[in-house]
């Protein structure tokens, strides 16, 4: 049961506690609404420095910070902990994981999941970079590599477990590239001693001519060039189809062996349960 009291303010339910729905939350902290922000987890995501949390340069804790602790002492103002089901703009109802609640103004602002573009195959296997929790999940997975690596017996193994292979050069990919290259140089050396730093190979893959393909292509020549002299393997016009017996499969056949596949090939919205297809725009977006 949602237990959200019922009084003569007009009431607006805010999906997503992002940037977007908590800077409207606190635009209406003094305002004549009675204001329910409903979001799937209990804490904003500072999403900006995901990347640092993957790459263990900052502890999540340092970009989580609890939607309780944000609202407290705030009149006419609720948190909610609950995924939207379903919405019924017929009689302003939603339906949430935790019961039905009415609105009078309802605004979407879930943000965006990763978009795998309809492969099935790859969204069940690669490593999406979206939220603290998948950042968490990285991390760990890196952190067991390298300890595998150090005691495994044969090459091929320790070849999958050492090449770290990134799909998607926008700012996210490049970002994480960036950091694990550092991970490379400065953390290595101290927590693994036994390793050998220059067996770790980062791969940033991108499916179009130039990394950060939203910007202007000034900036995608520089960056591309730093990236490389911090010894990153780029790969333009390389398509990836296809993650098989821990190897990573390029449209042209050709392929890359690693127990690390991350996939931060773009974003879609994050889907609202029983909404018309008609009125959904490009990458999921409502019209």
């Amino acid at each position: 049961m949602i237990n959200i009291p019922q009084t003569e303010k007009k009431r607006v339910i805010i999906v997503g506690g992002g940037f977007g729905g908590l800077k409207l939350a606190r635009k209406l902290e003094n305002s004549n609404f009675q204001v329910v922000l409903i979001d799937k987890n209990n804490y904003h995501q500072f999403l900006p420095l995901i990347y640092q949390v993957a790459s263990s340069g900052m502890e999540s804790s340092s970009i989580s910070f609890p939607f309780r602790k944000i609202v407290q002492s705030k009149k006419n103002f609720f948190f909610r902990l609950a995924e939207i089901r379903a919405v019924f703009p017929e009689r302003k109802i939603i339906q949430t994981s935790i019961g039905k609640v009415s609105y009078d103004y309802l605004v979407f602002a879930a943000g965006t999941t990763s978009n795998f573009f309809g492969n099935k195959h790859i969204e069940e296997v690669a490593i999406p970079m979206k939220n603290v929790s998948e950042a968490m999940g990285l991390r760990n997975a890196l952190l067991s590599n390298f300890e595998r690596s150090i005691t495994c017996a044969g090459e091929n193994e320790k070849r999958e477990l050492l090449n770290i292979v990134i799909v998607g050069g926008g700012a996210t990919g490049v970002e994480i590239a960036g950091a694990l290259s550092e991970m490379k140089r400065f953390v290595l050396p101290k927590d693994y001693p036994e390793m050998d730093k220059s067996e770790l190979q980062i791969y940033l893959i991108e499916a179009v001519d130039r990394l950060l393909p939203g910007m202007d292509k000034h900036s995608s020549v520089n960056v591309e060039k730093y990236l490389r002299r911090m010894g990153i393997t780029i790969l333009l016009n390389h398509r990836v189809v296809d993650y098989k017996d821990n190897n990573v499969i390029l449209e042209n056949g050709d392929k890359i062996p690693t127990r690390s596949f991350i996939w931060v090939s773009g974003i879609t919205a994050v889907p609202i349960g029983n909404l018309n297809p008609s009125v959904l725009g490009i990458g999921g977006r409502i019209q």
